[in-house]
């Protein structure tokens, strides 16, 4: 099936290249031919630039109200009074290892970045947390 929609489009743009470089000498009237057999193809210079616009980046303050905002949404979470900036999931939250797996998903999805698993095993407080999403710059 590839291999005929190959062969197809190479016998049309054949096609087109015989009718377009091929001129026409005759004694007789010309009849005003078709567009298709008046195309020639011109050579276009493309320069693809792809650009990135942001506004400016996250705020510490921002950032850490989202994490709060986040974090008291978690049923586990001890008391949400206890979540502050040097707050650690599993000694002043009371978050186990899967539920810190889950913030960090959470986290990914709320700043709409990817964590790798390596730089995942270092985030255990909301103050790693914060840090790690300032230093993304596609973070949202």
């Amino acid at each position: 099936m590839f291999r005929t929609a190959i062969l197809r489009s190479a016998a049309v743009a054949s096609r087109t290249a015989v009718r377009t470089s091929i001129p026409r000498l005759s004694t007789r009237a010309t009849v005003a031919a078709p567009s298709a057999l008046r195309f020639v193809p011109k050579v276009a210079s493309w320069n693809v630039v792809r650009g990135y616009a942001s506004g400016g980046g996250l705020e510490k303050a921002e950032v850490y109200e989202r994490i709060k905002q986040l974090l008291s949404g978690f049923d586990k979470v001890n008391d949400p009074s206890n979540i502050t900036e040097k707050a650690h999931f599993a000694n002043d939250l009371g978050l186990d290892s899967l539920d810190t797996v889950e913030v960090v998903m959470a986290i990914e999805e709320e700043f709409s970045i990817e964590i790798p698993d390596k730089d995942a095993d270092t985030i255990h407080s909301v103050d790693k947390a914060v840090e790690y999403i300032l230093s993304q710059p596609d973070a949202n």
